[in-house]
C-alpha cells in the first residue's frame, strides 16, 4: 500500500530550507522498478532528478507554473492540493496566488479559477496557523521524521498525508503520518503467496478498519498485521494527528489495488 515519493527527512521545514533543497525523488522505482523501469528512470532521474533542479528557472517559479498547467487542464484534485501547498512552502505569498489565479482565468476560464481559488483558500487561511502547530508538536513526540507530503499517491488519499522513508533494504518501512480526518482509500494487497503489510503505531491515534469488520482503534505500540488479499483502509482519528510504521510483507505476485473513498457517513461513525 505505501505511498512513496521521494522524502527530505526533517524537523524545522522553513521557506529559506525550501529554496535551497535538492528536490529528489524515489516514487517511480519504489512503485514501479520491475513494471516499468524507463518510466521510473524518468520520472525520478529526468522529471525531478534534473528539471526540478535546472536552476535556469528557481523552485518558487516552477511552483507557479505547475499551478497554472494543472489548473488549465482543469485538474482541481489533492494533486492540485499538493502543488498549492508546494507554492507555499517555497514562498508564494497569498497576493501572488491570487493574483496568478486571476490572470489564468482570462485565459483558462472562469469556472476553473473559481475552483482553485477554493483550494487555494484553504492552503493560504490564516487558520491554518494552529493545525500548524499541532503538526510540529507531534513531529517532536515521534522518533523518526515526518517527511513531506505524500504527493505521489495523494490522489488515493483523503486529506494530507506525509511519507519518510525508513528502509529501503532488506525489508521496506516508511512512517506515513497522517492530519486529523485523514485517511486513505479502500485498498488491497494482492498476493498469490505471502504479502501484506503490518503497521506499527508509534503516535496519535487512529484507525484500521478490515472491510465487513469493525474499525480498530490504533495507538503507540499498537501492530496490526494484514493479511494479502483482504480490503481494508487506514488513518487518522477525527481529531488527533497519527503516525504509524507500514512494513511491506515479501510474497509472490504482490500488487496494490486502490479502490474507493471512504465515505464522510462512514467515517464520522467513528469517535
Amino acid at each position: 500500500m505505501i505511498a512513496a515519493v521521494a522524502m527530505l527527512p526533517c524537523t524545522a521545514y522553513t521557506q529559506e530550507k525550501a529554496m535551497k533543497e535538492k528536490i529528489t525523488q524515489t516514487a517511480g522505482r519504489d512503485q514501479l522498478e520491475n513494471f516499468a523501469p524507463q518510466f521510473a528512470h524518468f520520472n525520478d532521474d529526468v522529471l525531478f532528478g534534473e528539471n526540478w533542479n535546472n536552476e535556469d528557472i528557481d523552485v518558487k517559479t516552477r511552483c507557479i507554473i505547475t499551478v497554472v498547467a494543472l489548473m488549465s487542464q482543469g485538474i482541481t484534485d489533492s494533486s492540485l492540493v499538493h502543488h498549492l501547498q508546494n507554492a507555499k512552502n517555497h514562498g508564494v505569498t497569498k497576493a501572488q496566488i491570487a493574483a496568478v489565479i486571476t490572470h489564468v482565468a482570462f485565459y483558462a476560464g472562469w469556472p476553473k479559477a473559481w475552483a482553485v481559488f477554493r483550494l487555494a483558500k484553504n492552503v493560504w487561511t490564516d487558520s491554518t496557523a494552529p493545525a500548524t502547530d499541532a503538526k510540529a508538536q507531534h513531529a517532536q513526540r515521534l522518533l523518526f521524521p515526518i517527511g513531506e507530503p505524500n504527493a505521489a499517491f495523494a490522489q488515493y488519499f483523503t486529506g494530507q498525508s506525509f511519507l519518510a522513508p525508513i528502509s529501503n533494504e532488506q525489508v521496506k518501512m516508511f512512517n506515513v503520518t497522517f492530519e486529523p480526518r485523514c485517511r486513505n482509500n479502500w485498498h488491497i494487497h494482492h498476493a498469490t503467496k505471502g504479502g501484506g503489510q503490518m503497521l506499527i503505531g508509534i503516535g496519535g491515534r487512529g484507525y484500521y478498519q478490515e472491510w465487513g469488520k469493525e474499525p480498530v482503534e490504533i495507538r503507540e505500540g499498537t501492530v496490526i498485521h494484514i493479511p494479502a488479499n483482504v480490503k481494508h483502509w487506514h488513518g487518522a482519528a477525527p481529531d488527533s494527528w497519527f503516525s504509524h510504521i507500514a512494513v511491506e510483507i515479501e510474497g509472490d505476485n504482490t500488487s496494490n489495488e486502490w479502490l474507493e473513498p471512504v465515505t464522510d457517513e462512514d467515517y464520522n461513525k467513528l469517535k
